[in-house]
């Protein structure tokens, strides 16, 4: 297990190195210059020269090469470390001199410094994520829980009576599930919910009831995988020799759901939960835009549309990182259901 996730944790470095430079080659690809875009940031013509000079904006190599020293921290290092580290060596002999705390770190210069934004003012890439990383997890995860709680169940339900109107009615809303997009649930939800019967508000973040509504329509499509994966599973482990000795040794219904066959079954859901939990944590546009949260969504398609490179190498960079460590979450637990499974 050990060996496993310090693989795991050698190649995240590797793989981030390839998706950073597969997403800044597609957004370099894209038409248009984030400093003179109308709606945008317009700072003046030499002040824009200075910057395209500074970041290396006219030039793919040197900005590739310029953001991984940076994003690394190869040169907070050189030019904090290092040049601390010499200014000792020059003051040997003389009074002692103790760095001052300015030079080991700045609250606008992180160890590993991810840019500026080049469409929000004054504004660094680790403080747009910092600030909306957190909303998007709070509903994701939300989402994400939700999905379980109403997905294993109603997957199990749907097997236990195969071609019933059980089977049938999960099976269609599983369906509508999947197919309906985000924003015609959200939409729905809002009428019926907060404008019909005025039980939860429109639009409104910082309390548990302005959660309900955006983590339920997150969750739904979530929880139609999740249900139709664990009918699946459930029918494919309900026809297994061990479940007849099961029952043949006298084990309830309830028991050989709950104790036998769901424990295998569930192994594709958990599978299947590392992408989701990752796609949902880093926050749904649509579902943040209807519902006024103040997620990481939003700030990626933003960046998309300004052709902002820093955060979208930064949003992108999150959101693999999570990808992967989810991934390895999941192998941990696919071990701790299964020991047999290598």
């Amino acid at each position: 297990m050990l060996g496993l996730i310090v693989r795991r944790l050698l190649q995240l470095p590797l793989i981030l190195l390839a998706v950073y430079t597969l997403t800044l080659a597609l957004a370099w690809a894209v038409p248009g210059n984030p400093l003179e875009r109308p709606e945008g940031r317009r700072p003046p013509a030499e002040v824009a020269a200075a910057m395209r000079a500074q970041y290396k904006l006219d030039n793919f190599w040197a900005f590739y090469v310029s953001y991984l020293d940076s994003a690394t921290g190869l040169r907070y290092f050189r030019e904090h470390v290092l040049a601390t580290d010499q200014k000792r060596s020059d003051a040997e002999g003389g009074p002692s001199i103790a760095p001052p705390a300015a030079n080991r770190a700045t609250p606008n210069r992180p160890i590993f410094d991810l840019g500026p934004s080049l469409h929000y003012r004054d504004q660094r890439v680790h403080e747009i994520i910092a600030s909306s990383l957190p909303a998007s997890m709070l509903v994701g995860g939300l989402a994400i829980l939700l999905a379980l709680l109403i997905g294993v169940p109603a997957g199990v339900a749907s097997a236990a009576r195969p071609n019933s109107w059980v089977d049938a009615a999960t099976r269609l809303l599983a369906l509508a599930g999947i197919s309906i997009p985000s924003f015609v649930i959200a939409m729905a939800l809002l009428l019926i919910f907060a404008v019909e019967l005025g039980w939860l508000p429109v639009a409104s973040w910082g309390g548990l009831a302005g959660l309900i509504l955006p983590s339920f329509t997150l969750c739904l499509p979530f929880a139609a995988y999740i249900t139709r994966l664990t009918r699946l599973g459930m029918l494919e482990q309900l026809g297994a020799d061990y479940i007849r000795t099961a029952r043949a040794k006298g084990v309830s219904n309830m028991g050989v759901l709950t104790r036998h066959a769901l424990k295998n079954a569930i192994l594709p859901v958990v599978s299947y939960l590392g992408p989701a939990t990752a796609f949902a944590v880093t926050g749904s546009f649509v579902v943040e835009r209807v519902f006024s949260i103040p997620g990481m969504g939003q700030h990626f398609v933003a960046a998309v549309q300004n052709k902002d490179l820093f955060l979208i190498i930064g949003v992108v960079l999150v959101y693999s990182s999570l990808l992967i460590l989810l991934n390895l979450a999941v192998d941990v637990a696919y071990r701790w259901i299964d020991p047999r499974i290598e």
